[in-house]
């Protein structure tokens, strides 16, 4: 998947075109002051994201807020 990065400012003024870059796959990182604030993610992307979240949470027999994190942070790790 590709990832674009976004100001909230530029995402603002331009959300026809990072509205397309998602339909089209890919995620957007949008940024404030230099930080992440959020994603614009595809649909497909974002319900397998909650599955993942939730998969953690009805196994019982480990550390879920471990595992969880690794696992999200596996699938959605920013690759810089």
């Amino acid at each position: 998947m590709n990832i674009a990065t976004a100001t909230a400012t530029e995402m603002q003024n331009n959300f026809g075109r990072y509205l397309n870059l998602v339909m089209s796959g890919q995620e957007v990182i949008v940024t404030k002051n230099g930080k992440e604030v959020g994603r614009f993610i595809p649909k497909d992307a974002a319900v397998s994201y909650l599955t993942d979240s939730l998969t953690g949470i009805l196994h019982r027999d480990l550390d879920l807020e471990a595992a969880r994190d690794e696992g999200l942070r596996k699938k959605y790790a920013n690759p810089d």
